[in-house]
């Protein structure tokens, strides 16, 4: 994703971490934790992002920050299949719109609503062909002149 964020912030794109915990309890750390396990652990060598990385917290369920009610709100949701939740996700309760795991992206146009999302085994490959396509679509309807009707 840091590839990826310093390839496109020149056209005003940016990349947006939220942690969470909920999926094997694989963040369990303090947000201080968090930063210190992606330098040491994972990835590790050093790694820091490059893009803003907010405080740890939950994306489904009763306490679910709102920006995730509303991304989840705006658009399809992935495929409906948790497999077998046990053990793995923590929250209740599931609903088919729900983020699946980690890793699940979406795509916020500058009119700040949700354009596409992707499942975490998306490769980001996938994500930034998709990317690359949406921008030149917004670039060709910049081009096209506005009519204004003219009413006597």
């Amino acid at each position: 994703m840091n590839a990826l964020h310093e390839e496109l912030k020149d056209n005003g794109f940016t990349i947006l971490g939220f942690p969470c915990n909920q999926f094997g309890k694989q963040e369990p750390g303090s947000d201080q934790e968090i930063l210190s396990g992606l330098m040491h652990v994972r990835p590790g060598n050093g790694f820091l992002p490059n893009f803003v990385l907010f405080q740890k917290g939950d994306v489904n369920g009763l306490n679910e920050q709102k920006v995730y009610t509303f991304l989840k709100g705006s658009e399809n949701p992935c495929p409906p299949s948790f497999g077998n939740p046990t053990g793995r996700l923590f929250w209740e309760p599931l609903k088919v719109n729900d983020i699946k795991w980690n890793f699940e992206k979406f795509l916020v146009g500058p009119d700040g609503k949700p354009v596409m999302r992707w499942f975490p085994r998306v490769s980001v490959s996938d994500v930034r062909a998709d990317i690359l396509r949406y921008f030149s679509l917004v670039h060709q309807q910049q081009q096209q002149p506005y009519y204004i009707p003219f009413r006597p």
